[in-house]
């Protein structure tokens, strides 16, 4: 541990069903079924699939956004933002509790280093980092083509599962720090796919955790914290 470190601390927050009493991926998706942009059937039926994927730690990440950004491909700049600020508009912000909010508040106050870390891409996700108020996100970067369109590909390594170890990795050093610059790391998650970083936690805490990270923090005797209760 480096010379000063007891007096850092840092704080990670997985967003959805952590921060959030929903899955904003899942519920862009269902965003743009209301929004008439694709066809509604065929597409529920594909993002429920890919989304019992990922509740089962196997989601295919390429494939999952190869079939999500379709929508958006070919949408200007301008279409795109208002269909999220509707999106924020009807579903995110009447999500948005106070319970989550000041729990965020409470590891600025201290001083924490915060980043909310989200294997949603940057697209759905950077509005409601402000809307939280966090400055550093962490999440899955769609590739760009000419004019920020929107390719379906991946830029870089998606942030999922360890995944998320190595971006926090990248995004710290880029700060100039590492991870034995804390003496203090916490990390909020609902999700056994959240493993890799949890671990990374000097004090993993397990939040609204399904029933298998429920079962696993008990096992190690990690803090349990419901925030929807």
């Amino acid at each position: 541990m480096s010379a000063g470190a007891g007096a850092r601390a840092l704080t990670l927050f997985d967003l959805d069903e952590t921060l959030l009493p929903l899955d904003s991926d899942h519920a862009w998706g269902e965003h743009m079924i209301r929004l008439g942009w694709v066809e509604a059937d065929a597409f529920r039926q594909e993002n429920d699939r890919f989304y019992q994927q990922y509740k089962a730690g196997a989601l295919d990440v390429p494939a999952y956004i190869e079939f999500a950004t379709r929508p958006l491909r070919g949408r200007s700049v301008a279409e795109r933002e208002a269909a999220h600020a509707r999106f924020m508009a009807d579903v995110i912000q009447p999500a948005l509790r106070p319970a989550a909010l000041e729990l965020v508040r409470a590891h600025q106050g201290q001083g924490d280093l915060v980043a909310l870390v989200t294997a949603t891409n940057e697209f759905i996700t950077a509005p409601i980092a402000r809307a939280f108020g966090i400055a550093h996100l962490i999440a899955l970067r769609l590739e760009r083509g000419p004019g920020d369109t929107i390719t379906g590909g991946i830029a870089g390594t998606p942030t999922y599962r360890e995944g998320k170890v190595h971006r926090c990795a990248e995004w710290l050093a880029a700060e100039g720090l590492g991870w034995t610059d804390f003496g203090r790391i916490t990390v909020y998650s609902d999700s056994p796919n959240d493993l890799p970083l949890l671990e990374r936690a000097t004090e993993p805490v397990a939040t609204n955790p399904s029933p298998v990270l429920e079962r696993i923090a008990t096992e190690r005797g990690w803090r349990i914290l419901r925030l929807f209760a």
